[in-house]
């Protein structure tokens, strides 16, 4: 069974970032990467801000502050409790 064209044209687009993007509606969407990050906490404490700044943005976080604030973000953000210790 195929599925005709036209049903491709109205699903919404995908972005290389993960975000669905509703041509007729100007907002984003989180949708999750198919991978989870796989930093350490010594990983993120020393991660660049540029970074840090790329990987919230693939997980359609926010990205203010400075870069100590993003690094405690993302740390509790992707490690588990355990980890953060």
């Amino acid at each position: 069974m195929s599925i005709p064209n036209a049903t491709y044209s109205t699903m919404p687009s995908l972005r290389p970032t993960g975000h669905k993007v509703n041509k007729n509606v100007n907002h984003y969407q989180f949708q999750m990467p198919l991978h989870y990050p796989r930093f350490k906490k010594r990983d993120y404490e020393t991660m660049p801000e540029w970074q840090l700044d790329r990987l919230l943005n693939e997980y359609g976080l926010p990205i203010s502050g400075d870069v100590n604030q993003k690094r405690k973000f993302a740390m509790g953000a992707f490690l588990w409790p355990s980890q953060y210790e």
